[in-house]
């Protein structure tokens, strides 16, 4: 005799389906990997990061566009660990390629477009997310609408390519079709005793919206190719905190 399901595994069914319908890779369509995230992952539907979608970076000073950028690398590198390759487009590129390899990517596997028009960058990005022999495409632009961004969310679907739009000093901060929308600034590194330079790179990283998913707050550090989490931020009786880890 058939169990009933229970409340809780119909709800996650209908999650799944939903997830699905929005463009979300479930179990039933395929193996779900872990790119060694943390908590970040825990933000995100079934806990793991959404490939195969469009996630949104706001940048609203040269120093913040540096951290993203930064921040954005750490990510690459980790969806880049089992091959692919990737397209960097953009108009002011400052990007320093050598030094990607401190986020684990050979150079050679990012080619650069630097176009002269942000429409021309907008097309290219469309069109390389259509690709399917990528993995991902990162995009730098200021403007971009919601009916854009929809053409986009829609090829990557299809591809299954990951999508990053750095947006640098938007007009406005509109909706658009992407799973998420992040803010990442820097925050001062930490030296070793009596050693000389700067240290590690470390960021304020904000997840400010993502789908069907819970948005959060942490302050991080990339050492050992890896992310570090210095502090998370918890709810203690109600009213939101910073929690220092370790």
């Amino acid at each position: 005799m058939n169990q009933p399901a229970s409340k809780s595994d119909v709800a996650k069914q209908l999650q799944k389906e939903i997830l699905s319908l929005q463009g979300f890779k479930t179990a039933s369509d395929g193996p779900q990997r872990s790119f060694d995230f943390g908590e970040l992952e825990a933000a995100f539907p079934n806990q793991v990061f959404p490939t195969g979608a469009v996630h949104e970076f706001l940048s609203t000073a040269r120093e913040d566009a540096a951290a993203t950028t930064g921040f954005m690398m750490g990510l690459l590198g980790k969806l880049l660990e089992k091959g692919g390759a990737c397209l960097w487009i953009s108009m002011n590129r400052t990007l320093f390629p050598p030094a990607m390899k401190f986020f684990g990517i050979e150079p050679d596997k990012v080619i650069f477009i630097d176009l002269d028009k942000e429409q021309d960058v907008l097309w290219a990005v469309e069109e390389s997310l259509k690709c399917d022999a990528l993995t991902a495409v990162v995009g730098e632009l200021n403007e971009i609408t919601l009916t854009q961004s929809r053409r986009l969310q829609l090829a990557v679907e299809h591809s299954r390519v990951t999508g990053f739009l750095h947006r640098c000093n938007p007009r406005s901060l509109n909706t658009l079709a992407c799973v998420s929308r992040w803010k990442v600034k820097p925050i001062p590194s930490q030296l070793e005793e009596d050693m000389p330079g700067v240290g590690f790179p470390r960021w304020h990283v904000q997840l400010l919206k993502v789908r069907n998913g819970e948005p959060g707050e942490w302050k991080l550090e990339w050492s050992g190719g890896r992310f570090n989490y210095l502090e998370r931020k918890v709810k203690v009786l109600g009213k939101e905190t910073m929690l220092q880890v370790g």
